[in-house]
């Protein structure tokens, strides 16, 4: 009888391990707070992706803008890069994209193949913008409103969903 009992312990102790993960599972927040959302976006100085142009973040307040993360490595961007290139295209705001931790030709290869939806590429080779941005990792989305102030950031893909319930009214919002 004993040598039954201790043949259920590790039994229980894995029951009681599967339940604490789904617990864990159904409660877990995929929303990563930003402590940036309501400040201005740092200060950077990057060179565009298809000029020698630099470019500041002074060159894009007057107008709401989103700040796309992506990169060609990013199988995540690609899967994405067609909702960015609908809203792009939709009119309703200013998509810039940031080429994080990117080789220029594997970036312009990338968008040669799947389009190039960004009014502009910032080019952040180092990743120092993407690391006073707080970035996880790619691809991430930020909104920032006509005097540069960040006012919403979405971590991991765009979903037409996400797009439809939380980014579109806050760009409605923000360009009245």
């Amino acid at each position: 009888m004993k040598k039954i009992w201790v043949a259920l312990i590790p039994l229980a102790v894995f029951i009681i391990l599967v339940a604490l993960l789904f617990v864990n599972l159904s409660t877990h927040n995929e929303v990563l707070p930003s402590p940036l959302i309501g400040k201005p976006i740092p200060a950077f100085e990057h060179q565009t992706l298809y000029s020698n142009q630099t470019i500041t973040h002074e060159d894009f307040k007057g107008e709401p803008w989103l700040l796309n993360v992506f990169g060609s490595w990013c199988p995540s961007c690609q899967y994405e890069h067609p909702l960015v290139t609908a809203l792009a295209n939709s009119g309703r705001i200013k998509v810039i994209g940031l080429n994080w931790k990117d080789e220029a030709s594997d970036a312009d290869q990338w968008l040669k193949r799947w389009g190039n939806p960004y009014h502009e590429i910032l080019v952040d080779y180092e990743g120092d913008t993407a690391i006073n941005l707080g970035v996880y990792g790619a691809p991430e989305t930020f909104l920032i409103d006509a005097t540069g102030t960040i006012v919403y950031k979405i971590s991991g893909v765009l979903t037409q969903k996400n797009i439809s319930q939380e980014l579109l009214p806050l760009i409605d919002k923000i360009s009245l």
